[in-house]
């Protein structure tokens, strides 16, 4: 972004939170993960065991009951950005990116790596 500055380009980030879209799928995740985890060596299998797997699969099924389906809010964002004289720096899509992932960015690292 601040390298952009010297050109005359403004870069706007958009960070948005988790919102339902193929890209967020769970079958789709799940499914790619296991095809990824079978063409892993068995010593890497080894080393994180299959509860890695299991446990991580269970967190994004846990997580999909929060996804957002208003994509909307992306999309205001970017036109926002893309259409404003004074674009803000930073946009924020989504409750669980402005009430959770913003307040711990700046956190201290190891306090946010906890949470």
């Amino acid at each position: 972004r601040l390298e952009m500055r010297n050109f005359g380009v403004k870069v706007c980030v958009i960070e948005p939170g988790y919102f339902k879209t193929m890209i967020t799928n769970v079958e789709n995740l799940e499914k790619n993960f296991h095809a990824s985890w079978k063409k892993l060596p068995e010593e890497i299998k080894t080393t994180y065991g299959e509860s890695y797997l299991r446990d991580f699969v269970g967190m994004l099924k846990l997580l999909q009951k929060s996804y957002n389906s208003d994509l909307s809010l992306v999309t205001n964002c970017m036109e926002h950005a893309l259409t404003s004289v004074h674009p803000r720096t930073r946009y924020s899509a989504g409750w669980d990116a402005k009430l959770l992932y913003l307040p711990i960015s700046y956190l201290p690292s190891a306090l946010s790596d906890a949470l």
